[in-house]
C-alpha cells in the first residue's frame, strides 16, 4: 500500500528476521564478531543472549549467509522448544540431515560420531548453532556439552553457538552446568540501540528499498521513535511499519513526532487490557512517556514473545516437512 505512494521497492519494516536489512549497531557488531571469532576458535561454546526483538536470530542468519564460503565448516541451525536430551539427540541429528526415526540415544551417538569423524577426514568440522537456547533443560544443555568432548588429538570435531534470551544466563549460573561453563569462550549479551543508532537504523532500512527522502523525518519524530521502542529493533519496526501507513492514509510526506504519537495511541489501544481503555486520553506519548511505557513495554513484549513462538512452531513445521519430502524422495 505505502510502497507505491512513496515510491519504496518493498516494504522496509517486515518483523521476520532477514539478514539481507542486517544493520551493524556497536552492539550487533560486536556479536558478530564474538560469533566470528568462535568459527577461528574451532572449539568451545560461544554465548550471546539479549531481550525479545533485539535482532538475535538476524544476526545468526546473517553469519550464515556467510558460512558457504568457509569450505572447511558444516553449519545446521536449531530452534529449540522444551527438548529433552534424547529429543534433542534427534533433533541435532534432523539438523545436518542424519536418520534419526527409531534409533536409541546410544545409536544416535554412534551416526553423529561417524558423521563428526567422516567430516574430520574431509578436513571439515562441524558447527551447531542454537536458536532459542533458553528453552533447553539443564540435562539438555549437558548432552550438548558431551558432544563437544569428540576429538581427534587435540582437534574438537563439534561446537555449538548458544543464542537465547535473557533468562539463558540465569540458567548458566546453575551448578550443574560449572563444566559446560568452562568451556564457553566468549559472552555477550546483546542489548537495545541508542537515540543515534535507532535514526541510523530507520534510514538504514528505508535506503534498501529505494527511499529518496519521501517521507521525511522530523529530528523530533525520531526521538518520539526512540521514546517509545527503547531502540529495540523489532518494536522499531513495528512502529514504523504503522507510521508509514497512516502517513500514506492522510497524505504525509513529512513524518513528525505528532504522526509517531497518533501511532503509539493507536498502539497503545489495541494492545491494552479491557479494564484500562480509555487509558489514552490521558494523553498521547510527548506528555506521558514515563506513565505510559512501562506498561506498553510490558503489553508489547508480551505479544513480541508468542509471535516469536509463533515463528519458531512455523520454523520447526517447514523443516519436518522438509525431510519428510526428502524421504519420500
Amino acid at each position: 500500500m505505502y510502497e507505491t505512494f512513496y515510491n519504496l521497492k518493498a516494504k522496509p519494516f517486515h518483523l521476520s528476521p532477514d539478514p539481507r536489512f542486517f544493520f551493524g549497531s556497536s552492539g550487533h557488531k560486536r556479536v558478530l564478531a564474538y560469533l566470528r571469532y568462535g568459527i577461528n576458535q574451532g572449539e568451545g561454546f560461544i554465548v550471546v543472549t539479549g531481550e525479545v526483538g533485539t535482532g538475535k536470530t538476524t544476526l545468526l542468519r546473517t553469519l550464515l549467509s556467510e558460512l558457504p564460503s568457509e569450505k572447511n565448516i558444516i553449519a545446521a541451525q536449531l530452534v529449540t522448544t522444551q527438548l529433552e536430551s534424547d529429543e534433542l539427540l534427534k533433533m541435532v541429528a534432523a539438523s545436518f540431515g542424519l536418520a534419526y526415526e527409531g534409533r536409541s540415544k546410544s545409536a544416535l551417538l554412534e551416526e553423529l560420531e561417524r558423521f563428526f569423524m567422516a567430516n574430520a577426514r574431509e578436513g571439515r568440522r562441524v558447527l551447531l548453532i542454537v536458536d532459542e537456547a533458553q528453552n533447553l533443560p539443564i540435562h539438555s544443555l549437558e548432552e550438548l556439552r558431551m558432544l563437544s568432548n569428540y576429538q581427534v588429538g587435540s582437534r574438537s570435531l563439534f561446537q555449538s553457538f548458544l543464542v537465547g534470551q535473557v533468562e539463558f544466563r540465569n540458567t548458566l549460573r546453575s551448578p550443574n552446568l560449572e563444566q559446560l561453563r568452562q568451556r564457553v569462550i566468549a559472552s555477550y549479551h546483546l542489548g537495545p540501540m541508542d537515540l543515534k543508532e535507532t535514526r541510523a537504523y530507520v534510514e538504514h532500512r528505508l535506503s534498501l528499498v529505494g527511499w529518496e527522502k519521501d517521507p521525511g523525518f522530523t529530528p523530533e519524530a525520531y526521538t518520539a521513535i526512540y521514546d517509545f521502542t527503547n531502540g529495540v529493533p523489532r518494536r522499531i519496526n513495528t512502529l514504523c511499519d504503522r507510521v508509514l501507513l497512516v502517513g500514506y492514509l492522510d497524505e504525509f510526506h513529512e513524518i513528525t513526532s505528532e504522526t509517531v504519537a497518533k501511532v503509539v495511541e493507536e498502539l497503545r489501544e489495541e494492545t491494552a487490557a479491557p479494564d484500562q481503555e480509555g487509558v489514552g486520553e490521558r494523553g498521547g506519548l510527548i506528555g506521558n512517556a514515563q506513565e505510559a511505557q512501562a506498561p506498553h513495554n510490558e503489553r508489547l513484549a508480551g505479544l513480541e514473545k508468542r509471535v516469536e513462538e509463533l515463528e519458531q512452531w512455523v520454523r520447526s513445521a517447514q523443516s519436518s516437512l522438509k525431510e519428510l519430502v526428502s524421504n519420500l524422495d
